[in-house]
């Protein structure tokens, strides 16, 4: 059975990298027979700014009159890139409400994928987004994410998956949610550290990943990568470029994210230096 993507959510704002998310996003929906809905949702500077303090007047003024501006540059580039890239016209709907990620998880619990941006730390400020928007909208929302690096330059999404699978909930889930992507990619690898024998293609009728995979048309290629190293998330992304891989799929934040946050993790990694479109599910 195919799997199908019927809504798609892109986060916007008026960042350069925001084109790439609309791109990416259109080419997703388009592919997919999807509805795709914008949202431009940033947190006002005022709201961001205040930190528990009255601004009002020229101030208030000031701040609210470079929220405009921010907004109208993002509807611009917005109209912009559907006239220089016939094809999918997305819905647009904005936002300023404080906190952000509340705002914007409203409307993702009504979509089947969202497109977010990784955080930028050159232009975080000029958005008034918190650094955790992405983490805090997947774990949030408890909606699955197509996550895209800001830096560009990658190729379109979907040719070659990467599956870096554990067997917990999270990659479970993540597996799920790219399934669509996972069905129409040329070819599909699964990278698995620890040797897990559970988790092995083999015969019979054991359930496992691998007679998931093909159960739903897709044959993938398996990697056993020995033990696991201290850095992961580091030498993931270094075997998802081996590979050629266009398209990273993994779950996010499998420890608690406070336990994260301290020691560091995969996720952690992955969202700081990835360099591929990444999937992920919480």
């Amino acid at each position: 059975m195919i799997a199908t993507l019927m809504q798609v959510l892109v986060h916007l704002d008026s960042t350069p990298a925001s084109a790439l998310r609309l791109q990416a996003a259109r080419q997703l929906a388009g592919q997919h027979g999807s509805a795709l809905a914008a949202m431009y949702a940033v947190s006002s500077t005022l709201a961001a700014g205040s930190y528990g303090y009255d601004l009002t007047g020229a101030v208030a003024e000031t701040m609210a009159g470079i929220d405009a501006g921010r907004r109208a540059e993002a509807r611009a580039a917005f109209e912009r890139a559907l006239k220089e890239r016939p094809g999918l016209t997305p819905t647009w709907a904005e936002s300023c409400d404080f906190p952000v990620a509340a705002s914007f998880i409203g409307q993702a619990l009504y979509a089947d994928l969202l497109v977010l941006g990784q955080s930028d730390p050159a232009t975080r400020h000029e958005v008034a987004l918190p650094f955790d928007f992405v983490e805090s909208v997947l774990i949030g929302s408890g909606k699955p994410a197509l996550i895209i690096p800001y830096i560009g330059g990658f190729k379109p999404v979907g040719h070659t998956a990467v599956i870096a699978w554990k067997p917990t909930r999270e990659s479970a889930r993540a597996v799920a949610a790219a399934m669509p992507l996972l069905q129409t990619a040329a070819s599909v690898h699964v990278l698995n550290w620890g040797g897990d024998a559970d988790e092995l293609p083999v015969e019979g009728s054991h359930l496992s990943l691998d007679g998931y995979l093909r159960q739903h048309g897709v044959n993938a290629h398996w990697h056993l990568e020995g033990g696991e190293p201290a850095a992961v998330g580091e030498m993931l992304l270094s075997r998802v470029f081996d590979l050629g891989g266009d398209l990273l799929v993994m779950g996010c934040y499998g420890h608690s994210r406070t336990r994260e946050l301290v020691m560091g993790g995969a996720s952690r990694a992955v969202l700081k230096s990835m360099t591929v479109p990444v999937l992920m599910a919480h």
